[in-house]
């Protein structure tokens, strides 16, 4: 046989052989899930696990509903998650793995001079408390706080299970985007702007500012020690009755090897098993954390019931921007509205029959957020306004929470028109 023919034979046994390995590397995968997690992460695994001499894995980048919904239809085999399980029904047959730890941070524009904000602050600004921008020390602007649509969404849930311990809580976030990468999208074309997504997600994005979370910066190096107290893992999702559930079972294997460790770190995440110190103090941290807005952890409710309205504005403005003419809607804003006239009726009460009850200050006002305590007898006679003496390290915001009232009161009481304040100045906490 001539040299040529044999040379091609042997490239079309060798070609052949390939074709086999392929074959036998197992059917190509489906992975869906939220940006945070496949975008860029997920597909760096991706591509290391082909390269291993493994199977494709075809990496569908969306949301976590969605990828928890393809999982249970069996249209995925793998989901991408930002959050755990939540506890219901639809995903008790699933198993969510932990592959990696990943921060979650504010962001806002660039030009933002707030860089900085306390956790309580971030409680209230989500909780409906804080508006404007000069409450915390930027400008007179109110704030645009963004979020993704989802009430699933993996980065949504995590953060408000920090910040109100529990996942579904409803927040005034009245902008409302399908993903985190439509909503980085919008925080960069808007200065008055606010939103969350993931360190790994815009590590590095100038497009964007990441804000300081009670002085500290969100980095690879500060979630790993645990300084930075908004971290959150990040969760590959399979089902056991998939009909590629051993496929999709040695790809989570592959992604929590030590194989995996240069792609988790090379998106300013820290591989799970390297996080162990975090897993140890999770549940303390989230006790400080709670402690810390005044809030406390909410025993999920099951599935079946109607999870309670703790912020009727939050969900008027919710229901308002997805669904305006809804019956849940609707419901909504009558809750709204009959928190409100409570409030200024137990208000109204103060000074006549000689009863009062402690109400938020921004309630007597009519916001939506008032929390009303026992009443208490107290006398009709009008008491003196109260006085503080500013100290060394006071701001408008520290003074407004440790006497109850709202900071844009401080400001009209005093006739104060910036956040500037001097030891030894005497403000007023009450109207003349």
């Amino acid at each position: 046989m001539p040299v040529r023919s044999v040379r091609l034979s042997v490239a079309a046994l060798l070609g052949a052989c390939l074709t086999t390995v392929a074959l036998a590397a197992g059917p190509t995968l489906t992975l869906r899930g939220d940006v945070a997690t496949t975008r860029g992460l997920v597909q760096d695994l991706a591509s290391a696990w082909s390269r291993s001499g493994h199977g494709k894995v075809d990496v569908q980048p969306f949301n976590t509903a969605s990828g928890l919904d393809a999982l249970r239809s069996g249209s995925a085999d793998i989901a991408g998650s930002a959050r755990d399980g939540n506890g219901s029904a639809q995903e008790s047959g699933l198993v969510f793995t932990p592959v990696a730890w990943d921060g979650l941070v504010m962001i806002t524009h660039p030009s933002n001079p707030v860089s900085n904000l306390s956790l309580k602050q971030l409680h209230d600004i989500y909780y409906g408390k804080i508006t404007n921008w000069s409450d915390v020390g930027g400008r007179s602007a109110p704030m645009n706080v963004y979020a993704v649509a989802s009430p699933g969404d993996g980065v949504e849930f995590s953060l408000r299970k920090l910040l109100f311990g529990r996942g579904n809580q409803p927040v005034a976030a009245p902008r409302l985007y399908v993903n985190t990468a439509k909503l980085e999208e919008a925080v960069a074309l808007d200065p008055k702007a606010i939103g969350v997504t993931t360190l790994s997600r815009v590590a590095g994005n100038g497009k964007v500012k990441m804000i300081r979370i009670d002085g500290t910066a969100p980095s690879a190096a500060t979630v790993a020690s645990g300084r930075y107290e908004l971290y959150s893992p990040l969760y590959l999702v399979t089902n056991p009755s998939s009909p590629h559930a051993a496929e999709a079972k040695a790809f989570v294997d592959f992604a929590t090897s030590s194989q995996a460790t240069a792609a988790l770190r090379g998106h300013n995440t820290v591989p799970y098993a390297a996080g162990s110190a975090l897993a140890a103090a999770d549940a303390s941290r989230r006790a400080q954390i709670l402690a810390a807005v005044g809030a406390h952890a909410v025993v999920q409710p099951t599935p079946s019931a109607a999870p309670p309205v703790a912020a009727p504005g939050a969900t008027y403005a919710s229901r308002a921007a997805i669904a305006p003419t809804s019956e849940r809607t609707a419901e909504a804003k009558r809750a709204l509205e009959e928190r409100r006239a409570k409030a200024a009726e137990k208000a109204s009460l103060k000074g006549v029959h000689g009863e009062a009850t402690t109400v938020d200050a921004a309630a007597a006002r009519g916001p939506a957020f008032a929390k009303v305590s026992a009443s208490a007898t107290v006398k009709s006679t009008v008491a003196k306004p109260r006085t503080y003496k500013v100290t060394k390290g006071d701001t408008l915001s520290s003074i407004a929470r440790s006497h109850s009232v709202d900071v844009s009161d401080l400001r009209a009481w005093n006739h104060l028109k910036g956040n500037e304040l001097k030891a030894g100045q005497v403000l007023r906490l009450g109207e003349r």
